[in-house]
């Protein structure tokens, strides 16, 4: 065996000891974190964060007191151009009142390798700007300059909030690797937060305690007499307390994989929430915040943008009154509301549970945010002596609000009770319907609530199936083409989600993406019933033509007879799942296929029918087929029971595809007579 020499050996122990002590000081790039080509625990990464810094802290200014300074610090590894995407960054910012926070001290540089040399790009500042988002909310951006695959990104800055009783939500995990990530979070004892952590990473945080000190200076003035003028004195006055420090200092976290039929990704993102509990000055009395979800409801109602706006009813009276003329039952008179409502207001895009310019106003300018919209229609409701309350929801986009929370809902919806039955309604969308909310708040669970601070929890998935029924008659040529008619039906949110992808497209462009969605099918004689229709199922109809849809060799033909509409490919392709299967409410696909066979050829074989089932009823798979002279009729019908399939029950879910794609894509052979 040969020997390492020992030169081989110190150059091993130099690249050692490099790599542990990786310099992450601003400004510091390496040119080997330059060189390196691909994340080396993850090849397929497009970026990866090669450092993150965070550091949360308190800072007490006399005069204004406490405010949050937030110090963040990353450094990004371009691999790929797919991930350019990371070389833009945002920031939310919040403002309410005459408070705002403010994004401070950016310092931004890209750094490339130029023939053995790091080249330095700094961002400048007219490359940075800002948007409004809503009345809360502004967004300051910037893209980092001279970005190339291979390149490093680097920047810090500091976001300081007045709003010391929120912190916001500390992600620790992102779409993309990070290398190393060091998150610190230092609370004055007089700030009690309860801390909730989500996600699948195993995070146990380093507790410990450091001191503090609060210097206040006071000036102090004598009165003056004729013989000794007034005096002015200072002192200061040192105010000591403890420091709360929690301390994530992560290695090698993986990245968020995206899997299909999630709802939100960021869901299930790791990440540690900090609730306030109470806030406890000295000689002062313990001020309580939201602990409970009675707490948290009566906090939002008693809000002027929230529960007076439901108490407001004058603006609307006289239109209340002609609306409900000549009705008298309670299904009747929601209905009727409703879609008055719907049909008076226009949204303006914003989210929020709370009214943006008072439900008045908005009524009047007929444009509102979902506060302004959904708040009216709860304020109508229970002037025409209806049951209802309003709904508190946290849509897809913003996470599950699993503790309770002010700042986990931004959205709010409303409900009737009729016959001891909860109806939802959401008026800020044009297609929907009495019990079929907008798919952006179908997020498990919203928060019913009432004035005297009581709520519960409701589920927002509808009991009722949608359903796609899909008619084919077709007949097949020798040479392989199709020529057929075919039938659609959609129910319910499938019909929902229909008219709000298509009914503002010109048919022409709608009938484009068609074709370009079966390969090439030629439609003509095109027919919708229903399109504007709420509550009507949509049916469409149309002739179509269709080359190379059957295999034809020698004397014999092969073909699926689920024809284009087969499930080719199972889309659960993991063995294990960490989330939940999202479908986001139940539904059921039939299809029905006659389709007659070429002359002088006949059937030589056809697959077998099956019946296969989930446990737990969560949906079922029945492909049926039979033969009578030159037809073959197929039935197919796929059910979905349930609109969550949980972790647990993956397996099931994975089997039950590999079923249909391996039933839906065997042949009937066709042999010549």
């Amino acid at each position: 065996m040969k020997h390492l020499s020992f030169s081989l050996i110190f150059s091993f122990f130099l690249v050692s000891l490099t790599v542990k002590a990786q310099n992450y000081n601003f400004g510091k790039v390496s040119a080997e974190e330059l060189s390196e080509k691909f994340y080396p625990l993850d090849s397929s990464a497009t970026a990866s964060v090669l450092y993150r810094k965070l550091n949360i802290r308190y800072n007490y200014k006399q005069g204004s007191g406490f405010s949050v300074v937030t110090d963040i610090q990353e450094r990004i590894k371009i691999y790929q151009k797919e991930g350019f995407d990371f070389a833009t960054v945002s920031e939310l910012l919040f403002m309410s009142g005459n408070g705002r926070e403010v994004l401070s001290g950016l310092k931004a540089y890209t750094y490339n390798l130029q023939d053995g040399k790091i080249e330095e790009s700094k961002l400048k500042s007219p490359e940075t700007f800002k948007e409004e988002v809503s009345k809360y909310y502004e967004r300051e951006k910037f893209t980092m300059p001279n970005v190339k695959v291979g390149s490093v990104l680097e920047y810090t800055y500091t976001i300081i909030s007045p709003f010391y009783s929120s912190l916001d939500e500390i992600v620790l995990q992102y779409d993309i690797p990070i290398k190393k990530e060091e998150i610190s979070v230092a609370i004055p004892e007089y700030f009690v937060f309860s801390p909730n952590f989500k996600g699948y990473l195993n995070v146990t945080p380093k507790e410990s305690k450091k001191s503090g000190k609060i210097t206040l200076n006071t000036k102090t003035q004598t009165d003056g007499s004729l013989r000794e003028p007034s005096k002015t004195s200072y002192s200061t006055n040192d105010i000591n307390y403890m420091i709360n420090v929690s301390e994530f200092i992560m290695n090698d976290v993986p990245a968020m994989k995206e899997e299909p039929y999630i709802n939100n990704i960021n869901n299930y993102r790791s990440a540690v929430n900090y609730e306030l509990q109470y806030v406890n000055f000295p000689e002062e009395p313990i001020k309580s915040y939201a602990t409970t979800w009675e707490k948290v409801a009566k906090t939002i109602y008693d809000s002027p943008d929230f529960g007076s706006q439901i108490n407001n009813t004058r603006y609307f009276k006289d239109e209340l009154t002609t609306v409900l003329t000549n009705t008298s039952s309670e299904a009747e008179k929601m209905n009727l509301i409703f879609y008055y409502v719907q049909k008076h207001m226009n949204w303006n895009n914003y989210y929020s549970k709370y009214t943006d310019q008072g439900v008045k106003k908005a009524f009047k300018e007929k444009t509102g945010n979902v506060a302004d919209i959904n708040l009216m229609l709860v304020a109508m409701l229970k002037e025409a002596g209806l049951k209802a309350f309003p709904v508190l929801v946290s849509t897809k986009n913003n996470g599950i609000p699993i503790f309770p929370t002010l700042e986990g809902f931004n959205y709010v919806i409303a409900s009737v009770e009729i016959n001891n039955e909860i109806i939802l309604l959401d008026a800020t969308n044009k297609f929907s319907e009495p019990n079929l909310i907008p798919n952006r708040a179908l997020n498990w669970f919203g928060r019913l609530i009432k004035e005297d601070g009581s709520s519960v929890s409701i589920p927002l998935d509808t009991k009722e199936q949608s359903v796609e029924t899909n008619m084919i008659q077709v007949s097949l040529k020798a040479n392989g083409v199709l020529e057929g008619v075919m039938r659609t039906n959609y129910t319910h949110y499938n019909a929902y989600n229909f008219r709000n992808a298509n009914n503002e497209i010109k048919e022409d462009s709608y009938l484009e993406k068609i074709e370009n969605k079966y390969n090439g099918m030629e439609i003509s004689n095109y027919s919708i019933d229903h399109k504007n229709d709420l509550g009507t199922a949509i049916t469409e109809k149309f002739d179509f033509r269709l080359e190379s849809q059957a295999d034809v060799t020698g004397d014999k033909i092969y073909i699926s007879p689920t024809l284009f509409k087969s499930e080719k490919e199972n889309p659960f392709k993991l063995e294990e799942r960490k989330y939940p299967v999202d479908f986001g409410y139940s539904w059921r696909e039939k299809l029905i296929v006659n389709l007659t066979i070429p002359e002088g050829f006949k059937i030589e074989s056809m697959p077998q029918a099956v019946a296969y089932s989930m446990p737990n009823n969560l949906g079922s798979f029945k492909y049926n087929i039979t033969s009578i002279d030159k037809e073959i009729k197929i039935m197919v019908n796929i059910e979905i029971n349930t609109s969550i399939i949980t972790t647990q029950d993956y397996s099931y879910l994975r089997e039950f595809y590999r079923h249909i794609v391996e039933k839906e894509t065997e042949k009937v052979v066709l042999s010549k007579t």
